[in-house]
């Protein structure tokens, strides 16, 4: 953790004040549901100034727990158990949103198959890094239309057709 100017940093601050207390607010309702922390969910003591929270992680979290559910914008992640491919599938669809997702696996054919599978705009395979030249659609309430990519600029394009 440290500066987001320092190309050493792997994790910055949050982008404000709010958005800290927004996290925080999530990492203590994840704590009232009852849901397991494994580490993390305080301020670094380390870093007094600046809108740092550290990287939390909650385990065996309830698929139906907010924390589950909502978009933290923040560095919590969650950890649920899934009995088969097919339930883990349906998990990771069973949301509003559609930003992005991974799949991590040994065998990237398999992985690219699962990917197919999911309802979401950006998916990687052993790694998460967007690639800008690409479009991606970000679905449900993740957002509207296509971003990035030159199939990004449609919707600030307007075609006309004018026959004389």
């Amino acid at each position: 953790m440290g500066s987001s100017l320092d190309p050493s940093t792997d994790i910055g601050p949050l982008v404000s004040q709010a958005q800290r207390r927004r996290v925080e607010g999530y990492i203590a309702q994840g704590l009232a549901e009852g849901d397991r922390l494994l580490v993390g969910g305080s301020r670094p003591k380390e870093h007094e100034h600046g809108w740092f929270v550290e990287p939390t992680v909650f385990a065996d979290v309830d698929p139906s727990h907010v924390i589950a559910r909502e978009e933290i914008f923040g560095p919590v992640v969650t950890i649920t158990p899934y009995a088969d491919e097919g339930e883990a599938v349906a998990l990771a669809n069973d949301s509003e949103y559609g930003l992005a997702g991974t799949v991590w696996t040994t065998d990237d054919e398999h992985g690219l198959q699962v990917a197919q599978r999911l309802n979401t705009g950006n998916v990687g395979i052993n790694h998460f890094l967007p690639d800008h030249h690409s479009p991606m659609e970000a679905l449900g309430a993740s957002g509207v239309g296509v971003k990035l990519g030159p199939e990004g600029l449609a919707s600030y394009q307007h075609f006309q057709t004018i026959q004389l």
